[in-house]
C-alpha cells in the first residue's frame, strides 16, 4: 500500500514539475507583462501617479469649509484676571473651555477652481509619463529578448559547424589512413575543430550573458530557472515595404505619450498663470465661531438671609426701612450652567483686498509666464526629438533591410562554394587550408546573416511601435 502511494505521489510530483518547467518558458508578452508589474521604476512611477490623483481629490475638498475645534484646561495661580468674571483672582483657579471656528472662501479670484483644473492636468501628464516608461521598458525588453534569440541561433550555428568539422575529421582520418590525403590535412582539420570547440564555448557564454541581462532587466533573481520561447521568425511581411517617414511621424505625433505629456504640461503652466493672476483679486471669506468656558472662581449664592436696612425718613419723621437678601455663603457655579451662560457666537464676512506686497505677486506672475513659454519650448523640443528618432529608426530599418538581403545572397553563394569545396576535399582535389577557408567564409556569412536578421527585426519593431502596433515578434 505504501509503495502504491509512493508511486502515485511521485507521479503527481513529476507531472507538476513538468508543468512548472513548461510554465518557465516565457514569450515576449510574458516578459513585458512581468516587467510592467514588477519593475521598480514602474512601481515608483505608479506611486507618483497615485500621488497626483490624491492632489486632485484634495483640491476638490479645498472648496469645502474648514472647521476646527479646541478644548483646553488650565490651572492658574497668583494675581490674574479671570476671563469669565473680569475680576482679579489671587489664588489657584481651575479653568476649562472649548471653541470652534469655521471658514468658507466665497471668492478668491477662481484660484481654487483653477487649482482643481491644474491638478487634473498634472494627473493626466503623470499618466502619460507612466505610459512612456512602460513603452520604454517594453522596447528595452524586446531588444534584449532578441539578443537572447540571436545568442541561441548563434550557438546553434557554432554547434552545427563543429559537428560538420568533427565528421570531416573522421572522413579525413580514413583518407589519411588510406593514403589519399597527407597527414598535414588531418592536423589542419583537427586544429579547426579545436578552434570551433572554443567558439561553441564562447557562444554558450554569450547566451548565458544574454539571459542574465534579460533577467536583470525583468528584476528576476539570477537563480530562477528562466528560458524563453523561440518563435519562428518570418521576415517576408516586414521586408516588403515601409510606411513613409511623414505617415509614421504624423501618427506618433497624435499618440506618443511624451508628446501628450508635453502638451499637458503647457496647459498646466497656463493654469498656474491663471492662479497667480487670481491672487491679485480681492477674496471674500465667511467665518463663524462658537465658544464657552468654565472657571472655578465663578461663584453663585449657596445660603442667603434677609436683613432690614434703614434707608431714610419721611417728611413726618417716620423711619423708612428696606429688606434685602444677603449672601451668607457661596459655591462654585456648576460646569454645565457656566457653559450655557458663557456661550458666545459670532459670524463674520471679510473682504481682503491686496494693495501692495513688495511686488511679489507681480513677479510670481512673471515667473509663471516664463514657465509657460518654457513648457511651449519643451513641447517643440519633444516634437523635434520624436522626428529625429523616427528618421533615425527609419534609416536604420532601411539599412538593416538592405544588409539582410545582401547577407542572404552571400549565404547562398558561400553555401554552394562550401559544398563544392567539400566534395573536392573528400576526393583529394583540395587541401585542408582551402577547405577551411571555404568553410570559414560560409560560417562568417551565416553569422552576418543572423546579425542582420535580428537587427532588421528590432528596427522593424521600433517602426511598428511608433505606428501604435503592439510590441511583439512576428511569427
Amino acid at each position: 500500500m505504501i509503495k502504491q502511494w509512493t508511486i502515485i505521489l511521485a507521479s503527481i510530483f513529476l507531472f507538476a514539475a513538468g508543468n512548472a518547467q513548461e510554465q518557465e518558458k516565457w514569450n515576449l508578452k510574458d516578459c513585458i507583462d512581468y516587467a510592467h508589474e514588477n519593475n521598480i521604476q514602474v512601481k515608483k512611477q505608479s506611486l507618483d501617479l497615485e500621488s497626483k490623483k490624491i492632489d486632485v481629490e484634495q483640491s476638490k475638498l479645498d472648496l469645502l469649509p474648514s472647521v476646527n475645534g479646541n478644548v483646553y484646561g488650565s490651572n492658574q495661580w497668583g494675581k490674574t484676571v479671570d476671563p469669565f468674571t473680569n475680576q482679579f483672582a489671587t489664588k489657584s483657579v481651575l479653568q476649562a473651555g472649548f471653541s470652534s471656528q469655521a471658514n468658507l472662501t466665497l471668492f478668491d479670484g477662481f484660484q481654487y477652481l483653477n487649482n482643481i483644473k491644474m491638478n487634473k492636468l498634472k494627473h493626466k501628464a503623470a499618466q502619460q509619463a507612466y505610459d512612456k516608461l512602460l513603452e520604454d521598458i517594453s522596447i528595452q525588453i524586446a531588444n534584449q529578448y532578441l539578443q537572447v534569440l540571436f545568442a541561441k541561433e548563434d550557438l546553434e550555428i557554432a554547434r552545427n559547424q563543429l559537428n560538420i568539422t568533427q565528421q570531416q575529421v573522421e572522413r579525413t582520418q580514413k583518407l589519411v589512413d588510406a593514403g589519399t590525403l597527407a597527414k598535414g590535412d588531418l592536423l589542419n582539420i583537427k586544429a579547426q575543430a579545436s578552434n570551433e570547440e572554443a567558439q561553441v564555448i564562447q557562444a554558450e557564454n554569450n547566451l548565458d550573458l544574454a539571459y542574465l541581462n534579460l533577467a536583470q532587466l525583468l528584476d528576476l533573481p539570477a537563480t530562477k530557472d528562466f528560458t524563453i520561447v523561440k518563435p519562428d521568425i518570418s521576415l517576408e511581411d516586414g521586408i516588403k515595404s515601409f510606411e513613409s517617414i511623414e505617415s509614421i511621424y504624423n501618427y506618433a505625433l497624435q499618440h506618443q505619450p511624451q508628446i501628450k505629456n508635453a502638451e499637458l504640461n503647457v496647459e498646466v503652466s497656463q493654469k498656474n498663470l491663471d492662479i497667480q493672476k487670481g491672487a491679485l483679486s480681492p477674496s471674500l471669506t465667511l467665518s463663524g465661531s462658537i465658544n464657552s468656558g468654565y472657571s472655578e472662581s465663578t461663584k453663585v449664592p449657596e445660603e442667603t438671609t434677609t436683613e432690614t436696612l434703614t434707608i431714610g425718613t419721611t417728611e413726618g419723621g417716620e423711619t423708612v426701612y428696606s429688606e434685602r437678601e444677603k449672601v451668607v455663603n457661596t459655591k462654585t457655579q456648576g460646569f454645565t450652567d457656566q457653559l450655557d451662560e458663557n456661550l458666545g457666537r459670532s459670524i463674520r464676512l471679510s473682504l481682503d483686498i491686496p494693495i501692495f506686497n513688495n511686488w511679489r505677486q507681480r513677479n510670481q506672475i512673471s515667473q509663471a509666464k516664463l514657465q509657460t513659454e518654457q513648457s511651449k519650448f519643451n513641447l517643440r523640443q519633444e516634437k523635434q526629438d520624436l522626428r529625429k528618432t523616427i528618421e533615425s529608426a527609419y534609416t536604420d530599418a532601411k539599412a538593416a533591410k538592405n544588409n539582410y538581403k545582401s547577407a542572404l545572397q552571400r549565404v547562398e553563394a558561400t553555401k554552394e562554394a562550401f559544398k563544392y569545396a567539400e566534395k573536392k576535399f573528400n576526393v583529394g582535389m583540395l587541401n585542408s587550408v582551402e577547405y577551411n577557408d571555404a568553410k570559414k567564409e560560409y560560417t562568417n556569412a551565416r553569422s552576418q546573416l543572423l546579425n542582420a536578421k535580428y537587427q532588421f527585426v528590432f528596427t522593424r519593431t521600433v517602426l511598428d511601435f511608433y505606428l501604435g502596433k503592439p510590441i511583439r515578434i512576428k511569427k
